[in-house]
């Protein structure tokens, strides 16, 4: 999500900011059953689908809009 950016920033916002912490880590995990969903590995119909992207969608954009704050 944060390609180019350094790792290091990232760490170290995550280390200051749990709240950057916890919506970065619900943002892997949405995006891994997202994944899953659309290969067929994980069963969902496609409400919980949509639901699950557009939830994926918010915490990406909030958590640019906190990463763009810091700098």
């Amino acid at each position: 999500m944060f390609e180019g950016q350094p790792q290091a920033e990232l760490d170290a916002l995550m280390k200051t900011n749990p709240e950057f912490k916890s919506l970065y880590q619900r943002h892997k995990e949405l995006d891994k059953k997202v994944l899953d969903a659309e290969l067929g590995v994980l069963a969902v119909d496609d409400l919980t689908l949509s639901k699950m992207k557009r939830e994926k969608l918010a915490a990406k954009d909030r958590l640019v809009t906190m990463y763009d704050g810091r700098h």
